[in-house]
């Protein structure tokens, strides 16, 4: 195709190492170094994990830029959010990329010389509208404001689903006329995530902590059945605020895994028979799409954004209706038959997301920001680190007053 004739030799992008996004960020670069793409990995948010740095070492060709900057939906950050946007031009400069590809808001407003795209994962203010109900409060105006530039200066706007997108155009939007937006889904590998000998549990992976992942409905309707639940996951808020699970009092009926490494993850998917995440917020749900490569039914809160991925592939309950959430699992650990078609459904649907579907739709739109033609400002000579530095002042960002109370998570 035109477009991808067009392809960038080599992509500058970002990564936080909370969440699922490095994860994603992995499955990219290993795609696109398929298609000849060279990724420098600029990471933030903390030092790489053990599994993380090894991940990273087996994508042909990518090299990885460390940094611990805090993230922009983390308690008081703004200064980080700063001296990263300076870090990221210095790599620019250096690299020289004919892309940049941000997973993250504020940075689309800084001063690239190559087109750059703003990639939404999530969003503090879609996060608490799902979670908490209503506005967050007034100590995200400053959020408010840095996402909104951040997204009018990006050459596009990708979502993974159309539901995120809608969200985050609701919350920040409008963008200025002519900017560019598409949903491109994401992907998981399924030679990592394979069906095991199935034992009779059910199992969630994800932030303890977040009550977007709504962990403690399922405390609730553990002691009610014959099968125990088990929940892998970090209980500890990264970036400051307190590290408490917000429902602590069900959760001992719970069995509690702890954090796992990326294969003892994809070893308790495999042999779990049902995954549950009956979610409040989800922007796309990298760990639905793992567990069911894995062979796991799916139990999954009734949000816009999980319908839109799974359609007939999932049974769906209300996130706020323990005794709905109950119910549809007892209805597939009660019926082993609709229990295996379930899992074998979301399988059949799962594999639709592959890696080279993904790479397949940045690569269109890598193409069409190139085609576009290099900026006035990139057909000027090449600028030294010099210049650079002096413009380090014009990035946007100054200094915030200091937070008084923790972030919503957003990663």
């Amino acid at each position: 195709m035109a477009d991808a004739a067009r392809a960038p030799g080599s992509v500058l992008m970002t990564a936080d190492t909370v969440g699922g996004v490095f994860s994603y960020a992995i499955e990219l670069a290993r795609a696109l170094a398929a298609r000849g793409v060279r990724t420098s990995l600029a990471t933030l948010g903390g030092p790489l994990s053990g599994p993380q740095r090894e991940a990273a070492g087996r994508v042909p060709g990518l090299a990885v830029f460390e940094s611990s900057f805090r993230l922009e939906w983390m308690e008081d950050p703004w200064d980080d959010v700063a001296r990263a946007g300076d870090w990221l031009l210095e790599l620019e400069e250096r690299l020289r990329p004919a892309l940049i590809h941000l997973n993250g808001y504020a940075h689309g407003a800084l001063d690239f010389r190559a087109p750059k795209l703003v990639v939404a994962h999530s969003c503090v203010l879609s996060w608490w509208a799902a979670v908490l109900g209503g506005e967050a409060p007034p100590r995200y105006d400053r959020y408010r404001r840095e996402v909104a530039r951040g997204l009018a200066a990006a050459s596009a706007v990708v979502a993974p689903t159309r539901a995120m997108l809608d969200a985050l155009l609701r919350h920040h939007g409008p963008l200025p006329a002519g900017s560019r937006t598409e949903v491109i889904p994401n992907a998981a590998d399924p030679a990592r995530f394979a069906p095991r000998l199935k034992e009779e549990l059910v199992l969630a992976v994800g932030r303890l902590w977040d009550q977007a992942k709504n962990i403690e409905a399922l405390g609730e309707v553990a002691p009610h059945l014959p099968w125990p639940i088990q929940v892998a996951g970090s209980d500890v808020r990264p970036g400051g605020g307190a590290g408490a699970i917000p429902h602590p009092s069900p959760l001992p009926w719970l069995e509690r895994l702890g954090e796992l490494s990326p294969s003892a993850v994809a070893a308790a998917l495999g042999r779990a028979s049902i995954y549950a995440h009956p979610a409040r917020y989800e922007p796309f749900g990298l760990s639905v799409l793992e567990a069911a490569l894995s062979g796991c039914a799916l139990v999954l809160g009734d949000i816009p954004s999980l319908r839109e991925v799974w359609g007939d592939a999932a049974l769906y309950v209300d996130p706020g209706d323990t005794e709905a959430l109950r119910r549809a699992l007892w209805t597939l650990i009660d019926a082993p038959g609709a229990r295996r078609e379930m899992a074998a459904r979301a399988r059949a649907r799962a594999l639709g997301f592959s890696a080279r579907r993904m790479a397949r739709g940045y690569l269109r739109l890598y193409g069409e920001l190139l085609g576009r033609g290099p900026s006035e400002e990139a057909r000027s000579p090449a600028r030294g680190a010099a210049e650079v530095l002096e413009r380090r002042g014009t990035s946007g960002f100054a200094a915030a007053p200091p937070a008084k109370k923790a972030s919503a998570p957003c990663a």
